[in-house]
């Protein structure tokens, strides 16, 4: 997914977010109902991550320098991990509060048809936005299951927004059904408890986005199928023996390092090794672009093994 996908999906959810935020925290106001409350603590916090995210997509356009040789691409992998920690401390823990809060001190809802209203409202939104994102997201899926193309993804704003959206989806139905079934029960602690369990989603959420930041944060290798087109394309090549290791980096989500192990064949020149490591580095590039750095060890070089590196 290229960054102005990434900023469109963002800026989607964005728009939907503030909207439903507003809206339910109006109708928390007028009904007193705990779970609109969580509800609209969720929105905001989601339009404060996805904001964040935008700034991630900023820093990490930044240029490299003496500090960071290899740019910030990690920058975005940094903020995506910020989401996270804000989705489980603000969002779910303020939520499981005000579920307990509410269960310590009950009270009846007032014209709850101002949270079904609002609620049908939100539904709609965040439907939109969801759909959005998932739009932009099938591309990069392909043929993979749903799991497997977030869990190879090297762009967080992927799983980021589709994770709090489905979640937002999720909250939504909870709160509808708590806000419901205490109206036919006439028991308030069901919409107490609404809001628990909209808390307890969000941290779920939450606790999986910091999982797949963190790898992201570690370091994650390109795909494997990246990996072998490299490993074929440099084996190929008449001046090459073998290769030995093909080690790659992720630093952003089209920023790889590529560290490169080749067997020469031994009676080749230094004149013609240059020319070889020259060759492979260009075809390389060509038909991966995202690989931005490229280092290469000639194993046949004893004496003076040769390192090259591909500008940006």
């Amino acid at each position: 997914m290229s960054s102005e996908s990434s900023k469109k999906t963002i800026f989607a959810a964005i728009a939907a977010n503030l909207a439903i935020a507003i809206t339910k925290f109006i109708a928390a106001a007028i009904t007193g109902s705990s779970a609109m409350l969580s509800e609209g603590i969720h929105s905001t916090v989601d339009t404060a991550n996805e904001l964040l995210l935008l700034l991630g997509i900023h820093l990490s356009k930044k240029p490299p320098d003496a500090n960071h040789p290899f740019g910030h691409g990690q920058e975005l992998y940094f903020w995506s991990l910020i989401v996270a920690i804000l989705v489980f401390s603000v969002g779910g823990g303020m939520s499981i509060y005000e579920g307990i809060t509410h269960l310590l001190h009950p009270h009846p809802l007032e014209d709850p048809i101002w949270n079904y209203i609002v609620l049908s409202v939100a539904i709609v939104f965040e439907g939109f936005s969801w759909s959005v994102a998932w739009k932009e997201f099938q591309p990069q899926k392909g043929k993979q299951s749903t799991w497997q193309a977030i869990r190879t993804s090297k762009d967080p704003t992927i799983f980021t927004v589709l994770f709090e959206d489905s979640a937002a989806l999720l909250g939504l139905i909870v709160a509808f059904l708590g806000v419901f079934f205490g109206q036919l029960f006439n028991n308030p602690y069901l919409d107490g408890i609404a809001s628990i369990v909209i808390g307890l989603i969000l941290a779920v959420i939450a606790v999986l986005l910091a999982y797949e930041s963190r790898g992201l944060l570690l370091g994650e290798s390109a795909n494997s199928s990246t990996v072998e087109s490299i490993r074929g394309i440099a084996a190929s090549d008449p001046a090459v023996e073998g290769v030995m290791r093909v080690l790659t980096m992720h630093l952003g989500p089209h920023e790889i390092l590529l560290n490169l192990e080749i067997q020469f064949h031994k009676t080749l020149s230094a004149e013609e090794v240059a020319s070889a490591v020259e060759r492979i580095e260009k075809t390389i590039c060509t038909q991966h672009p995202d690989i931005k750095n490229i280092f290469i060890e000639a194993q046949s070089l004893t004496a003076n093994r040769k390192g090259s590196k591909n500008p940006d």
